[in-house]
């Protein structure tokens, strides 16, 4: 069925956003998908994280680019969400996928490059997805159109163009762009995107859907996918429209 469940940062309402201990969540209660985000270190290592800045999810300030992988490796990612997860530890984009490998889960890799144009992000990311032969499982996503339109160029991978801005053209802009799929920010919802999607073929996600009543609307609409922070609040509410 539609309406894909995507555990946004993992399980992040649950545990510290883009940590193991999200993801593991998030895989515990069943979501169908996972969705995080890739940057690169100083070394050119892709690594799950958020922000392009490490002040609000780790005890170290400055810019992701500008540490190295093992410098990042140190730093604790967890004790700003709770006490119970001192000591969790930034994950690279490899060892994620290690765990993921053998899991029945979808992953949505969203691309940071639209604050810093990290150089060679879409080739890094595309060269791990194909040594690990993930490329039927995982959605590259990005804000960025330019990026969008490399990956076009470069994969058969679907691609998502990731946008929270309204115009009428949408469904057909982020075709033209390349992308194989929209992400919208849920108040773009609105109107007949969903009708103009499915009649172009594109699959339709929408994010950020924590509230009851918003992922009632995701799924009475037959989104085709649903990007939470709470997973298991959104199968609850998705097990109401199982007959």
């Amino acid at each position: 069925m539609g309406g894909k469940i995507f555990a946004h940062r993992g399980a992040s309402q649950l545990a510290p956003e883009n940590t193991m201990p999200a993801f593991e969540l998030a895989y515990q209660l069943k979501a169908d998908a996972i969705e995080t985000d890739v940057q690169l270190t100083k070394d050119r290592i892709p690594v799950l994280f958020h922000d392009i800045r490490l002040n609000r999810t780790t005890n170290q300030k400055g810019y992701i680019k500008d540490f190295t992988y093992e410098q990042l490796t140190k730093l604790d990612a967890g004790s700003w969400f709770s006490k119970k997860y001192i000591g969790t530890s930034i994950v690279s984009l490899e060892d994620f996928l290690k765990w993921v490998e053998d899991k029945p889960l979808m992953i949505n890799l969203e691309l940071k490059n639209h604050k810093i144009a990290y150089k060679h992000l879409e080739e890094i990311v595309l060269e791990m997805i194909e040594y690990f032969q993930m490329e039927e499982r995982i959605i590259l996503s990005s804000f960025n159109p330019t990026s969008i339109q490399r990956l076009a160029k470069m994969t058969h991978i679907q691609t998502a163009f990731l946008t929270s801005k309204r115009r009428t053209d949408l469904v057909e802009y982020a075709q033209s762009l390349g992308a194989t799929a929209l992400h919208i920010h849920y108040r773009l919802l609105r109107g007949n995107i969903v009708e103009q999607s499915r009649n172009r073929n594109m699959p339709l996600r929408v994010y950020t859907v924590n509230k009851r009543r918003q992922l009632l609307r995701c799924f009475q609409k037959k989104c085709d996918g649903i990007i939470t922070d709470v997973p298991h609040k959104a199968q609850r509410i998705r097990n109401l429209f199982r007959i």
